[in-house]
């Protein structure tokens, strides 16, 4: 009886010595599974830490909404000017912001028609001028500032033909201009495509 005891007490103590041994077996390898995916993340860790840069260079970010649409583009054109477009969901381009190469600024309003509606620009060493049109595309008002100082406000009619004008010319003095019916109209707002987003001057400037 003391034989059988003892054979049964030996069997339970080596039964559980088996059953404390997969038991470590499956921590260890628990342990080396966590120890390694540590490891992995260090590694990705240090090699980002040694590769992010102070700057993104590129030539043409693309700005896509949450449906995947295109709604604006920043970059350089192909004549190396740098352009700002942002566009409706439609994929018509509304607004423009332009730097040519040189140095003349420009931004253009445009409708869903494509037609510009408002243009300002800025030539470089030169004057500016802001320009509206009406739905037609027509230029009804334009306001410029020459390079020797001369200031004028030109006005349209619906055919876009200038009827007046007034300003101060680089003396100082004030002006004011009327034109006859039969006088040419100037052009409508157009995208030039040699410097986009430039406004056409006024056709009555007075200098």
């Amino acid at each position: 009886m003391s034989s059988s005891a003892e054979a049964y007490s030996e069997n339970a103590r080596l039964e559980a010595l088996e059953r404390d041994n997969r038991r470590l077996q499956r921590y260890g390898g628990f342990l080396v599974a966590g120890m390694a995916v540590l490891i992995a993340l260090g590694a990705v860790l240090v090699y980002a830490t040694r590769t992010v840069s102070p700057e993104v260079a590129a030539q043409r970010f693309v700005i896509k909404d949450a449906q995947g649409v295109v709604r604006g583009v920043w970059g350089v054109a192909e004549d190396s000017s740098l352009r700002f477009i942002f566009q409706d969901r439609a994929g018509r381009p509304r607004v423009r912001i332009s730097l040519l190469n040189d140095g003349s600024a420009g931004i253009s309003l445009t409708d869903s028609g494509g037609r510009p509606r408002g243009v300002l620009a800025l030539e470089e060493n030169a004057g500016g001028s802001l320009v509206f049109a009406d739905a037609a595309g027509r230029t009804r008002s334009v306001l410029g500032v020459a390079p020797e100082g001369a200031a004028n406000l030109v006005f349209a009619d619906q055919n876009g033909a200038t009827r007046a004008g007034l300003g101060v010319n680089s003396l100082g003095l004030p002006t004011f201009t009327m034109t006859e019916l039969n006088r040419r109209a100037p052009q409508p707002v157009e995208e030039d495509t040699a410097q986009p987003d430039s406004a056409p001057a006024p056709s009555n400037r007075r200098r």
